[in-house]
């Protein structure tokens, strides 16, 4: 039996910075607590992180601003449609005067990474991430150079409805721990940005609040935070469900082209975790699941060319899959 009171206690004891690091955030982002909580799940997990929505929605603000209050490296790629892949990863430099070639180090050798509108580049740089994201370290030749800890790509991309943008690749696109979308703020909240912005040189300021060390440490307690066999299965039978939905007897038939990865349940199983520690608690609720299960699994389903022309989305199969499945 896990002591639920222990994990509870330790967790307690390890987080006081959240709460620290949101409200220095909140100095100079307006709103946004919903991408401020995404981007921290992604340093609990140690997951990458895909943002999307309109321009001129703090989305790089709030990167540098979190950056700022973490005494890390930050190193920002703007893509675009001409980046090659060497500008992201570096390359090798011949000298002739000593005939060896030396390595220069790209962008990517930092903690966090903000690549800045990621769907502006063409695939083979998009590519070029895959190995970094997916093994945190870089092959320049023939040597192979671990990347830093922490290491997070934090992407942003406009709607692909937009010019001049390219598909991200699926396999991509799996890579990404969670895919948060950007809304705009309230009427409230934008009188607050125009208060604080509305000058042409507004103070952004931050004080560092939380080590890495202490991100590290909070890691560990993340992954003891305890999931109840029934919590377990439930988050089985969500991504089941994405692929084989008639078992569950959900009227989504032609409706999926292929559903969510393995590596889907590891995340959602991840991302409840992160929410537990935020919240300050030592278990998994079915709550914590529900409320990341959307930016979990939004970019992991594909839908059919049937379900488009009916307007249906991603996000419509995850509500009904959520609104059909007991709770345990």
């Amino acid at each position: 039996m896990t002591n639920t009171q222990e994990i509870t206690d330790r967790v307690k004891e390890q987080n006081p910075w959240v709460p620290a690091l949101q409200q220095e955030v909140a100095r100079v982002v307006v709103g946004q607590r919903y991408l401020v909580e995404g981007l921290l799940v992604g340093l609990l997990t140690n997951g990458h992180v895909l943002l999307e929505g309109v321009p001129g929605l703090a989305k790089t603000l709030t990167v540098k601003v979190l950056s700022a209050c973490i005494r890390t490296g930050f190193s920002r790629v703007q893509f675009t449609p001409d980046l090659l892949p060497a500008d992201l990863v570096g390359t090798m430099i011949y000298n002739p005067r000593e005939g060896v070639f030396t390595t220069k180090r790209g962008p990517i050798f930092s903690n966090l990474i903000l690549a800045d509108e990621i769907n502006r580049a063409p695939a083979k740089v998009q590519s070029a991430l895959l190995e970094a994201m997916q093994e945190r370290q870089v092959t320049l030749g023939d040597t192979t150079h671990k990347l830093p800890d922490p290491f997070l790509v934090l992407a942003t991309q406009n709607p692909l409805e937009q010019e001049g943008t390219y598909q991200l690749p699926e396999a991509q696109l799996d890579r990404f721990m969670l895919k948060l979308k950007v809304g705009y703020p309230s009427k409230a909240e934008e009188r607050l940005i125009l208060d604080l912005m509305g000058t042409s040189a507004p103070k952004l300021d931050v004080l560092p609040v939380v080590e890495p060390a202490q991100i590290i440490r909070a890691r560990e307690i993340v992954n003891s935070i305890y999931v109840d066999d029934r919590v377990k299965d439930y988050i089985v039978d969500i991504v089941f469900a994405t692929r084989e939905p008639s078992t569950y007897k959900l009227q989504l038939s032609g409706m999926i082209r292929y559903g969510a990865s393995p590596r889907a349940t590891i995340a959602l199983t991840l991302a409840a975790r992160a929410k537990a520690f935020i919240a300050g608690r030592g278990y998994v609720t079915p709550q914590d699941v529900k409320s990341i299960g959307h930016d979990v699994l939004r970019h992991r389903i594909a839908v059919t060319y049937e379900a488009e022309a009916e307007n249906i989305t991603s996000e419509n199969i995850i509500e009904k899959i959520f609104a059909h499945l007991p709770v345990p």
